[in-house]
């Protein structure tokens, strides 16, 4: 059933897991790998729900890890569709993590990532469009667009620099670095 355009609200997906110790790093929070990989799921099931696809991480754009989330909480994480091109679509995430004793919620997490739907041969194919219905929505979809020219501007610069060290040899001096 392959809309021309949908809604966001037709495909946000929430998860919500409890944080476990197997889940945790050395220093007693939960690993930043971990809440990676639950971050690639959801926005796996977000972009099929939009695109009515299969999806494929084309690329992490933003991770912001903003406070550590502890053994023993509920992490929640909202996933929507922020942007649509033809073939791709940006997927905003916020996660909390609640204390399932006091009640307290944090935001812990905040990331966009790139997912591209494709065909059974592998090949991307064209997404629905998206239906914007409030002020919210309009403003997490302009954001994206100014996301998108930055990295556009940004991989144009890298692509466009010659980086040969000589050129940049009293740069070097302003850096904790030896030149051997």
């Amino acid at each position: 059933m392959n809309k021309e355009f949908k809604t966001v609200k037709e495909s946000q997906v929430t998860i919500s897991e409890l944080m476990l110790p197997s889940h945790s790093n050395f220093n007693g929070k939960i690993h930043g790998g971990y809440v990676l990989s639950l971050l690639d799921q959801i926005a796996f099931a977000c972009a099929s729900k939009h695109s009515g696809e299969y999806c494929v991480t084309a690329s992490v754009d933003t991770v912001d890890f903003l406070r550590p989330i502890d053994i023993g909480e509920l992490v929640t994480m909202k996933a929507s569709v922020n942007y649509v091109g033809n073939t791709s679509m940006v997927i905003g995430i916020r996660v909390e993590a609640e204390n399932i004793q006091t009640g307290d919620v944090k935001h812990c997490n905040s990331s966009y990532i790139t997912m591209v739907a494709k065909d059974k041969n592998g090949d991307s194919v064209k997404i629905p469009g998206l239906i914007l219905e409030d002020e919210n929505e309009k403003r997490r979809f302009l954001k994206s667009v100014k996301r998108i020219k930055i990295k556009r501007h940004r991989s144009d610069e890298f692509n466009e620099t010659d980086f040969s060290s000589e050129k940049y040899l009293e740069e070097f001096s302003s850096y904790r670095v030896q030149i051997v």
